[in-house]
């Protein structure tokens, strides 16, 4: 195998990495279990952005989408109530 195989391939399983957590971002009725899952899924993409030779974008989505964002969500979440309501 070359180089190049091997470097799609490990892309392949990082976006089905992705498309996982995202799965289970929408739905666990937890939402402190979504909000860290939601950050994986962004530590996911910082990878994938990575990878495809955009580091400054990879840094941005670290420290904004799994950083700032799920730092917020967390806050959010202790001051509300931590489990979906069923409809």
């Amino acid at each position: 195998m070359n180089a190049l195989t091997v470097d799609m391939a490990i892309q392949a399983i990082i976006l089905i990495g992705v498309l996982i957590t995202a799965y289970l971002t929408i739905r666990f009725r937890d939402l402190l279990a979504a909000a860290l899952m939601s950050a994986a899924m962004s530590l996911l993409l910082s990878l994938e952005f990575y990878m495809l030779h955009a580091p400054d974008v990879a840094i941005a989505e670290a420290a904004v989408g799994a950083g700032v964002v799920t730092a917020v969500v967390v806050y959010g979440i202790a001051k509300t109530e931590r489990w979906e309501v069923e409809p």
